[in-house]
């Protein structure tokens, strides 16, 4: 596959869609085919799984259909959308990949981290991103963010401890240091724009070395 698979990571509020939203643009204008998306979602199959993984309602979810249900989300997606753009030669920025399940289920929900990345790797066939950026917000900026940000959803996800949410940021900072070869944190407390910005000179840096 000859496209660049760019994913984004952090916890609630730390803006990532509108981050994909200027960055997306960016490259577009610049006569790059982009294909952004996220999970769980971005085709039928997917969408239908995160209203039931998401939904407010499911409050009795146990961890391992959670963890389940984002996996058959996921590797759907995967060979429905990712492979084929990436196949084509597109750029694919998606908002959550593998490493989401690896923090929130593996390490925030107790499933254990090689259980959960088994689970997945049956459903991505070790297929990672190129790249993986972690937007570093710190988790009660990121929750403030979304219960006072107007029309933005609010799901079954936000509706966690604080506690579970350090437990979600500390996680991240773990995958930073088991995978420095494909990901990399960019401080997402400043302007969107300011991030955005930062987020596109680390994809044009790949991008120059590849030609």
């Amino acid at each position: 596959m000859k496209g660049l698979f760019v994913s984004f990571e952090g916890t609630e509020g730390s803006g990532k869609t509108s981050i994909i939203r200027q960055v997306s643009g960016h490259f577009s204008q610049m006569g790059i085919q982009v294909v952004a998306t996220r999970e769980p979602g971005g085709i039928r199959i997917s969408e239908m799984i995160r209203d039931i993984v998401l939904g407010k309602a499911n409050t009795e979810m146990d961890p391992r259909t959670e963890a389940l249900l984002f996996a058959a989300s996921r590797r759907q997606h995967l060979v429905e959308k990712i492979i084929p753009a990436l196949t084509r030669g597109d750029m694919v920025l998606c908002d959550r990949f593998v490493d989401s399940s690896l923090v929130y289920q593996g390490i925030a929900r107790k499933l254990g981290f090689d259980e959960v990345l088994q689970i997945n790797q049956f459903a991505i066939q070790n297929i990672f991103p190129d790249l993986t950026i972690l937007i570093d917000v710190r988790p009660e900026v990121g929750l403030s963010r979304v219960f006072n940000s107007p029309g933005r959803e609010v799901n079954r996800m936000d509706l966690e401890t604080i506690a579970f949410y350090n437990t979600i940021y500390n996680g991240y900072k773990t995958l930073l240091k088991k995978f420095p070869h494909r990901m990399i944190s960019i401080d997402g407390e400043g302007e969107i724009e300011e991030v955005a910005q930062a987020v596109i000179a680390k994809i044009e840096t790949i991008l120059a070395g590849r030609k």
